[in-house]
């Protein structure tokens, strides 16, 4: 060598500094369950039983249409070896767990109302709320959407959280786990800056422990996507968020509104739309945040068979649209959209699931479970997936660390 290790120990050093910066910055995937669904139900309709009438209606609409094996596999496209397999775990979801992560909406789902009239709905919420959590009925993540800043309903939106956390708080003394705020409509890294001051100041004067409000924000506009500078916006917002943000959320008809597509074709699985998810995959790749997709438009208007199987036809569609985009949460608006999106994801997850098993018990019996490479831990994702929402049983897999 021409140069010693010693003449090299100021490179070494910044080296290593770079590296660290890195992996601070990037700690990886993100920590937790993640859940198949978010579920947004207006602040005027939802109640402590909101949770189990999905549930409730969902299985009825599961066992009015798909009564056997062979006729539930042709509604959802599913392989007749897994079809029964997948219809015994849904029908079982449905009865112990139909929602995963609920969001009470007071913002576009609900509307502009006077505030004496979302003031008392906040207090309707909050007893619905306390009702649920008194049966341990609260989904595992929950929580509300408030209106956008970039609407000029700032002053709305810190007045429903304060009200309802206020509330909560004399009602139950405490805040229960799994509570997320969405943030809707981003339009800069500021605003999500300027949310997450207001939070801080928000703890302090609840005296709530520091970092307990955590977020997730909603990209529909341009911006967020890309900022005044062309800049993908993903690594701004987390900056923003100081450790706040949960989850991105793609919404589909906001984006595709405001990028000027025409009203048919508005659609989850329009090219577009796989830019901007892309676009949000690279954006926010090891950051922790979690991705979730937009929803389905296509609801049933009646419970009849026509309009049933056309609405699960499409959103059973979109959902396997995208988890082949790697997408695993999406929006559910409707209990007709439970039974289409836990099919596709169970079936999802236990098509070839025995080689992705024994793919896995290979690689820890020749490693001995030490760090896992890129090409195994997409494997184990999948699996603590398929653990966390029900698809399989824990005692089916390896262990999973």
């Amino acid at each position: 060598m021409n140069l010693s290790s010693a003449s090299l120990d100021d490179l070494s050093a910044r080296i290593t500094a770079v590296r660290d910066e890195h992996r601070e910055r990037l700690p990886g995937g993100a920590d937790g369950r993640t859940p198949v669904h978010t579920v947004h139900v207006p602040a005027d309709r939802f109640a402590a039983s909101t949770p189990a009438d999905f549930g409730a209606e969902a299985l009825r609409l599961l066992n009015t249409h798909t009564p056997g094996d062979g006729s539930f596999g042709a509604a959802f496209g599913l392989d007749p070896e897994v079809a029964g397999r997948v219809r015994e775990r849904v029908a079982a979801k449905l009865a112990a767990e139909p929602l995963e992560d609920v969001r009470i909406d007071f913002g576009d789902g609900y509307g502009t109302r006077p505030d004496a009239e979302e003031d008392a709905h906040v207090a309707r919420v909050v007893e619905a709320v306390a009702a649920a959590y008194e049966v341990k009925g609260l989904p595992h993540y929950w929580g509300l959407r408030v209106k956008s800043f970039a609407d000029g309903g700032h002053e709305r939106a810190m007045r429903t959280i304060d009200g309802f956390l206020t509330a909560l708080r004399d009602r139950l003394g405490r805040l229960p786990g799994g509570f997320t705020i969405t943030f809707p409509k981003v339009i800069a890294a500021e605003h999500v800056a300027l949310f997450t001051e207001y939070l801080e100041r928000l703890e302090t004067s609840l005296g709530l422990p520091a970092g307990i409000l955590r977020f997730d924000v909603q990209l529909e506009t341009p911006e967020s996507f890309f900022d005044g500078e062309g800049r993908v916006a993903a690594p701004a917002i987390v900056r923003a968020a100081a450790g706040r943000l949960t989850g991105a959320h793609f919404e589909v008809a906001g984006h595709t509104a405001a990028i000027g597509l025409p009203p048919d074709e508005q659609r989850l699985d329009h090219p577009a739309c796989d830019f901007a998810r892309h676009v949000m995959q690279v954006g926010f790749a090891g950051s922790g945040v979690r991705l979730s997709d937009g929803a389905t438009g296509a609801v049933p208007r009646d419970d009849g068979p026509d309009e049933v199987n056309a609405a699960w036809a499409v959103h059973a569609a979109d959902v396997r649209h995208s988890l082949r985009h790697g997408f695993h949460q999406g929006w559910d608006l409707h209990p007709a959209h439970l039974p289409s999106r836990y099919a596709v994801v169970y079936g999802y997850h236990l098509t070839g699931l025995d080689d992705v098993i024994a793919q896995v018990r290979a690689w820890r019996e020749r490693s001995g479970g030490r760090d896992e490479p890129a090409a195994i831990r997409p494997l184990t994702d999948r699996l603590r997936r398929a653990v966390d929402c029900g698809a399989i049983d824990e005692s089916a897999v390896p262990p999973l660390g």
